[in-house]
């Protein structure tokens, strides 16, 4: 089975004159253990596709499955919990909580899903030292780099081993030596753990190193492979 399926998604915002078509009838079939970008320039669709896949959007037609899931018609609590248990996030801005040193960061997913306290240091303390951050655990996000907060991003996002990471524009924010390291890291992780990466970029480095490219323009795949 695939892990994400799309067919037919369309995406319209507005009405009447002032409607704009985000996206236009996007089919999309990707297995377990993709790396994969979805490139294009800005307003081609690629966020809407990245929030349409995680929930965080709503399609306007089409149909959306997510690790076996139909997301079409579920509650938004429904979707909170899909997002909870089987999605992970990087996004452009980091978006760690400020107040929280690393670790807590890190491990702030594990805490929402219950997981005991010595099982949340163990997975917590092993995804830190796995994305080089030995020693930086204490550390608040103000005391760590871009690239450090970024890799506590992805600690965070792939710690409670979700079925699918979706990392919307990683590397925008890190000058080009640091996203490559950055990216070089994701894809050790997906190698070594078998962890599906779904990008949004137009950062080539970014496409250099994914294993399949999702070319969109105007809301439409215009190439993939």
């Amino acid at each position: 089975m695939a892990l994400v399926e799309l067919k037919q998604i369309r995406k319209e915002y507005g009405t009447g004159e002032i409607m704009v078509h985000a996206l236009r009838g996007v089919d999309l079939t990707l297995e377990r253990g993709a790396f994969v970008a979805v490139a294009g320039p800005s307003g081609s669709g690629k966020s809407t596709l990245l929030n349409i896949i995680s929930g965080l959007d709503t399609m306007t037609t089409g149909t959306c499955h997510v690790d076996g899931e139909d997301l079409t018609g579920m509650t938004a609590k429904q979707l909170s919990d899909l997002r909870l248990k089987k999605i992970g996030f990087v996004f452009q801005a980091y978006n760690l909580l400020p107040v929280l040193t690393a670790y807590e960061n890190a491990e702030y997913v594990l805490m929402l899903q219950g997981v005991p306290a010595k099982e949340r240091r163990e997975r917590t303390m092993e995804l830190l030292s796995l994305v080089g951050l030995d020693g930086m655990e204490n550390r608040f996000p103000r005391e760590l780099s871009g690239g450090q907060q970024q890799r506590v991003a992805v600690a965070r996002a792939i710690v409670a081993e979700p079925a699918l990471v979706l990392a919307d524009e990683p590397t925008a924010n890190l000058d080009s030596a640091t996203g490559g390291a950055l990216m070089d890291l994701m894809a050790d992780l997906n190698s070594r753990k078998g962890v599906t990466f779904i990008f949004s970029t137009h950062d080539h480095s970014v496409m250099e190193r994914s294993h399949e490219i999702i070319r969109l323009r105007d809301g439409l795949v215009v190439d993939e492979g």
